[in-house]
């Protein structure tokens, strides 16, 4: 697919990063240390920077993501702490009133010059909400999407018109305000692979995030999307995440990823499939018998400069997504790495491809 792709960094705002390893570099939860991740995503030109929301981490050797920050308030700092990327926080439709959230990124929209998106989340962690006694339990998956849906139609009235009155299932509004309106609208993100996840990303997102267990399987999801999209009249970017292991050479990489799974953290494996919804007896065995490269929470790629661009490419080319969202083992060290010996040779691809097409 020709046209620009958009390159971006999922920042460690939890300990730990996205490795669940002993034997992987250990990202704190620390503001100072996405502060410089920031900036050097910024410095290496890349478009976009992300911030999960995280509120309760996995235990385990290395008490996986024990440790976080929270999204809206640390990525609004970011704001003013770069120019250029694209700031995109994270918010849970299950735990934020829609006219809280709604006036939270029209002020973020404000600090960042126009640059904010809001990534709508609708919680799937039972762990993190019953720590806080708002989990239902009664709820379906369909009904988690029924009830962001309509919050969702709540924002999107409340950045639009003066006044909003709504009577809905999960949520009220009478005659409310939330005044100054954004302009632009901030950008809307949304992760899902399900039937009802990528309907409501065609419906109301601007991105969107998908998975799948093979290149030709997320190709039919963005597809999907995109089409969806399309008929209701809408575009919608699609994305997926990828860890990138890179080093001088081709041998070196694939041996330091291997020392990264030697150190799988195995009961924060565990815990985290048991979060899910998994029976722990389940979650216990199969962690244990996890292949080592579960110390990887995405899909990876390994080389030097030269492999990783190629990879790259055909994952966003096959896959026909319009971008991906990064993760580094080590971001201070792979993030500059990447951006001076590899970023260059996608953007010249996509340039070529722009005008050949």
């Amino acid at each position: 697919m020709s046209g620009h792709k958009d390159y971006g960094v999922f920042l460690p705002n939890a300990a730990g990063g996205w490795m669940i390893s002993e034997t992987a570099p250990y990202p704190p939860a620390d503001y100072a240390y996405n502060r410089r991740v920031a900036r050097l995503a910024e410095e290496a030109g890349l478009d976009f920077i992300m911030a999960m929301a995280k509120w309760r981490g996995f235990g385990g050797a290395t008490d996986h993501w024990g440790q976080t920050l929270e999204s809206m308030t640390m990525m609004a700092a970011l704001a003013e702490a770069t120019s250029t990327v694209k700031i995109w926080a994270t918010v849970h439709a299950n735990m934020q009133n829609p006219a809280f959230a709604a006036k939270v990124f029209t002020t973020l929209q404000q600090i960042s010059g126009g640059r904010a998106g809001m990534n709508i989340v609708n919680g799937s962690y039972a762990d993190e909400f019953q720590q806080m006694g708002i989990w239902d339990e009664t709820m379906t998956h369909d009904q988690r999407y029924a009830m962001t849906e309509e919050w969702t139609q709540a924002v999107l009235r409340l950045w639009s018109e003066p006044s909003v009155t709504m009577h809905g299932d999960f949520f009220t509004l009478t005659d409310c305000e939330s005044r100054p309106l954004p302009d632009p609208r901030p950008t809307i993100i949304s992760a899902g692979r399900s039937e009802r996840g990528r309907t409501f990303q065609a419906r109301y997102a601007d991105g969107a995030f998908l998975g799948a267990e093979s290149l030709e399987g997320m190709r039919d999801l963005s597809r999907d999307v995109h089409e969806r999209a399309a008929t209701v009249g809408r575009e919608v970017r699609t994305y997926s995440m990828l860890t990138v292991v890179q080093a001088e050479t081709d041998a070196a990489a694939e041996s330091l990823a291997a020392h990264y799974g030697e150190g799988l953290d195995r009961e924060a494996l565990s815990n985290m499939r048991r979060s899910w919804g998994w029976d722990a007896e389940r979650a216990l065995s199969w962690a244990q018998g996890a292949a080592a490269d579960e110390a990887f929470q995405t899909p990876y790629v390994t080389g030097s400069a030269g492999t990783v661009a190629e990879r790259v490419l055909e994952i966003v080319d096959t896959a026909e997504l319009d971008g991906l969202m990064l993760i580094f083992p080590d971001y201070l060290e792979g993030l500059p790495r990447f951006g001076e010996t590899v970023l260059p040779a996608l953007r010249a691809a996509t340039a070529s491809d722009a005008v050949t097409s």
